[in-house]
């Protein structure tokens, strides 16, 4: 691979140091208020908690349906939900496929388009039957990931594609166990739930943002696994992959690469993709070992566009079921 021609002074920013703070509770006395906080005491304990109890009903309640109805269930949500009132995050979806598909007819992109709203769908209902879900998978090249981690430490990169929730209980019966960077969803029902099942699997759960950095880094340091996301969107905008456009240094593939310069871990990249209904597949790809190098950091443009090389065109290919397509590009 070409050594891009940017230098220190001209090349990619440095990462921006993100810190998550959980949105404070307003005081139940603003009830009593007049004006905005009043308002926004309501949202809060009023029609947040009916909203709450209304999502962990779901939860729940999903659980004791099979699995295929379950599924189907958010398939059909999906459907209903995501064109009449996400209005905007369709027309930034039309904008991306019309990007990243430029040979392919407007009803061809129409076609991935509704595909992407029933994935979107089923991944909000399957929450409730990950464990089910991760049993009937068809897995593939799994050898990769217990040769690396009979080694050292390893970084599990995988990627927002089919159901990506179903790794986790795989990974841990293959002795991987994992920690992840957690951010809690909006709503906290929802964020109970995501937290409790991931717990639950297994999963190890990082602090998001900067404040996960160091305990990644001493679980590695210690010969562990973690996982992370190098396909991501943050802030409504696509950090990663790159589609064509300038490398930069903000994103969790520069993450990933110097944990592993730091480290020395291999990095194990893996996706599932849905085949149909409640089916899939699971890879786990060859492993990336980072070239040497002769000064630290001298390759860190290189070793994110190696990173960026392995799962662009995993997400080009499946682009139906990827989670930020409608992200802004």
């Amino acid at each position: 691979m070409a050594k891009p021609a940017n230098n220190a002074k001209s090349g990619p920013a440095k990462r921006s140091a993100w810190v998550y703070r959980a949105p404070a509770a307003p005081p139940l006395s603003d009830l009593f208020k007049d004006g905005d906080r009043r308002k926004a005491a309501f949202r809060y304990h009023v029609t947040g908690n009916i909203k709450n109890l209304l999502d962990l009903a779901v939860h729940f309640g999903l659980k004791a349906v099979p699995a295929s109805i379950c599924s189907a269930a958010g398939a059909r949500l999906g459907t209903f939900v995501i064109p009449r009132w996400h209005t905007s995050s369709v027309k930034k979806t039309q904008k991306n496929l019309k990007r990243l598909m430029p040979e392919a007819t407007e009803e061809e992109r129409d076609q991935v388009l509704k595909r992407s709203w029933q994935n979107q769908g089923r991944i909000m209902t399957e929450f409730s039957i990950i464990g089910r879900l991760a049993r009937r998978a068809t897995w593939h090249d799994l050898h990769h990931f217990t040769e690396a981690y009979a080694k050292g430490p390893v970084i599990v990169v995988c990627m927002h594609l089919g159901n990506w929730e179903i790794f986790a209980p795989k990974l841990v019966e293959l002795g991987l166990s994992p920690s992840a960077n957690y951010t809690p969803p909006a709503g906290r029902a929802r964020a109970w739930i995501a937290r409790r099942v991931r717990l639950k699997l297994g999963y190890g759960l990082l602090p998001p943002g900067k404040d996960g950095i160091r305990p990644a880094l001493n679980i590695l340091k210690e010969g562990g696994a973690i996982s992370v996301f190098c396909d991501e969107g943050f802030a409504g905008k696509i950090r990663g992959p790159f589609f064509g456009r300038p490398p930069h240094l903000e994103g969790n593939l520069a993450v990933v690469a110097r944990l592993a310069r730091l480290t020395g871990a291999t990095i194990c990249p893996c996706y599932a993709v849905r085949r149909s209904g409640t089916s899939f597949e699971g890879f786990a790809l060859e492993p990336v070992i980072l070239p040497p190098e002769n000064k630290p950091g001298e390759r860190l443009i290189d070793d994110v566009l190696l990173l960026n090389s392995v799962i662009e065109p995993v997400v080009r290919a499946h682009l139906d079921q990827w989670y930020f397509l409608d992200n802004a590009l």
